[in-house]
């Protein structure tokens, strides 16, 4: 099997900065066409516009909490490329709870943002490949990726909305996998911590003792970069992985093999 992506057409949510942008990058040193998908449009500008010329590459600004915008996301794909083979859902939030407050909203906002977002936006994607696969007989017709996070499973108060929307993407992962297995569409998802996502970078800039209490609890030793993690991005991309469904792939240097419960895992 083959680990190339070159002239496939991959929608990359959250690719304005951080995990997404290093995502969204990979795939288009790598061939694909992209559509970089983001909120913040003046930074989607800043990292695209100059490059959003180039024949595999354009960026769309919106919220995808939205209907609509997921709707003209995957129209202006199509417009674009004529098909979608891939989605990476890598938009997510990250905030405190305060599991002790009644009028705090944080767990309705991170699952409408970290799980709904995801759920929709592979719905709709979803419908798309299965109809441009009508005169594909055989092989793979498509990829679905979500990125998650050993928050999921390692529990701190503090992080208890983001635990929750992470555990439910897992699972969506896992039933979405069956449901469209017969339409030969694969759906897998990343846990990873000490990866240096854009909410991790803000968060040791402010916090030294944080980037060593993070390596001190990773086996391996370190923080990995951005583009570690695409490089298992693109491996769940690829027919190189076209048998492998409903997996999710843990990805950070061990840590969360450690009883030790260490800084926020994002």
């Amino acid at each position: 099997m083959s680990f190339s992506i070159s002239g496939k057409t991959a929608i990359v949510t959250g690719a304005a900065n951080g995990i997404g942008l290093a995502i969204a990058r990979q795939f288009a040193d790598r061939g694909a066409n992209v559509i970089c998908a983001d909120m913040d449009e003046k930074r989607l500008a800043n990292e695209w516009g100059d490059e959003a010329e180039d024949s595999n590459l354009r960026y769309f600004a919106g919220d995808l909490r939205q209907r609509l915008t997921i709707a003209n996301l995957v129209s202006a794909t199509i417009d674009a490329f004529e098909r979608v083979d891939i989605l990476v859902n890598a938009s997510r939030q990250v905030m405190p709870t305060d599991a002790l407050n009644v009028d705090d909203t944080s767990v309705s906002v991170l699952l409408e943002q970290n799980l709904m977002t995801s759920l929709k936006l592979s719905q709709q994607v979803a419908k798309r490949m299965i109809k441009q696969a009508a005169d594909q007989p055989e092989g793979q017709v498509g990829s679905i990726i979500n990125l998650s996070s050993i928050a999921a499973r390692q529990t701190r108060p503090e992080l208890m909305g983001y635990s929750i929307a992470s555990a439910a993407l897992e699972q969506m992962t896992r039933s979405m996998a069956l449901a469209l297995a017969p339409e030969r569409i694969r759906v897998n998802a990343i846990s990873f911590g000490s990866v240096m996502s854009a909410s991790l970078k803000s968060l040791v800039v402010e916090n030294n003792d944080w980037r060593e209490d993070i390596r001190d609890h990773t086996p391996l030793g370190r923080i990995a970069g951005a583009s570690e993690l695409a490089e298992v991005v693109q491996f769940l991309a690829a027919e190189s992985s076209g048998f492998v469904t409903g997996e999710v792939i843990t990805v950070d240097g061990g840590r969360s093999l450690l009883d030790v419960v260490a800084a926020p895992a994002h």
